[in-house]
């Protein structure tokens, strides 16, 4: 039971945090649902309610997405994902998340430090961008912090930022949730009370977080989405190095 009320906290707060930032379902939820799953299927459970709550968002703020954006960036994106879907447990894991980890506290202390204000991610870089968010995304089951980190360094307004990212998110769930429910999909049934509570948490956490989001100014935005990277980033580099 505690492990219940563990699961629909956390994953209330990951979509309030996901709805403000543009990424937190995955950060947040898949290190608790690995202490009862595993850590594979970890990646595989939380990607229901990842896409159940990506889907909420990206109905909710489908007039601000940058369609510009979104489509030099959000369809690599989605490519990359794809493959990194399909190479998971193939390679080994750690090496990638200490890599992650390094790079989301670069990119953190860029955005804290306003560098990522003067640097713009502009044509093939926003499409080497998206490639790369969605391959370490797929890999490691974690992509929407570097995602958020490589949106950061294109020119939105909170609300756009997040859209825009939101949208990204959905048509990489697309593409992976298949190809995690084809290879985990029975294992998965067994544990339809933890998933199915995710599920509500994430979408009631959305739903609070949208009213958050509309209320912050730009300036602060960007401070708040930086220090969740450099925290995000931190978390990363300590269990690649802590953790079995």
């Amino acid at each position: 039971m505690l492990f219940f009320l563990a699961v629909v906290a956390v994953a209330f707060i990951a979509g309030g945090t996901a709805t403000i930032t543009g990424f937190g379902i995955g950060s947040l939820l898949t290190p608790l649902l690995a202490l009862r799953l595993g850590t594979q299927l970890a990646v595989a459970a939380v990607a229901v309610p990842h896409a159940a709550g990506t889907a909420l968002r990206c109905v909710r703020l489908r007039a601000a997405v940058d369609w510009r954006v979104l489509w030099r960036f959000g369809i690599p994106s989605a490519a990359g994902g794809l493959a990194g879907a399909l190479w998971q447990g193939e390679l080994s894991n750690l090496l990638l998340t200490r890599v992650l980890g390094a790079l989301l506290v670069l990119a953190g202390i860029s955005g804290l430090a306003s560098l990522t204000v003067r640097v713009r991610l502009r044509g093939p870089w926003a499409i080497l961008g998206g490639l790369l968010s969605g391959l370490f995304g797929g890999l490691v089951g974690n992509q929407g912090g570097i995602r958020s980190a490589a949106l950061l360094g294109v020119s939105l307004s909170p609300e756009r930022f997040v859209a825009t990212a939101t949208a990204s998110a959905l048509v990489v769930d697309a593409v992976r949730l298949p190809v995690y429910l084809y290879h985990s999909g029975g294992e998965l049934v067994r544990y339809w009370p933890v998933v199915g509570l995710a599920i509500a948490g994430v979408l009631a956490g959305t739903l609070y977080g949208e009213r958050v989001l509309r209320r912050l100014p730009e300036d602060q935005f960007r401070r708040i989405v930086s220090g969740f990277l450099v925290l995000l980033g931190l978390g990363l580099l300590l269990s690649g190095t802590l953790g079995p």
